[in-house]
């Protein structure tokens, strides 16, 4: 089985940014986690800052027969990119939103999401719990 974690701007800064917030274990470090958890399963990871390269690899990835899920922080982008919302409306492989904290306890822009209603679910406030609950459903579908 492969699965997909395709994280949005500014979560390569995980373990440094906002503490207090997002945590302080790098997404590098937690990937290692979350591999020992899932030994059946294979994880591809793609980070980036740049909502084109995104929509990229979710198209990538979604067009592929080869993946049985995508797990996606759009970070930011959840709030802004129709662009990133219509890419998994595009694609047959499911996606699960995941965000490390509460989006809808916080700002209230961040209660929009261009995405959501596109993905299979979504998962907020769990820290990065949150991917790990993503894999274990795509394990148990």
């Amino acid at each position: 089985m492969k699965i997909a974690i395709i994280n949005g701007p500014n979560l390569n800064l995980l373990g440094t940014r906002e503490v207090d917030v997002y945590g302080n274990q790098s997404f590098d470090k937690y990937l290692e986690t979350l591999q020992q958890e899932f030994p059946a399963v294979e994880l591809s990871y793609f980070q980036s800052n740049v909502e084109g390269e995104l929509v990229n690899e979710i198209q990538r990835i979604g067009t592929s027969a080869a993946y049985e899920g995508i797990v996606l922080n759009p970070a930011a982008y959840t709030h802004t990119s129709v662009a990133i919302g219509d890419a998994i409306a595009a694609i047959k492989t499911p996606v699960i939103e995941v965000h490390i904290s509460n989006i809808f306890g916080r700002e209230e822009f961040r209660k929009i999401s261009h995405v959501s209603g596109k993905s299979v679910g979504v998962i907020s406030g769990l820290g990065l719990k949150g991917y790990a609950l993503a894999i274990a459903y795509f394990t148990t579908k």
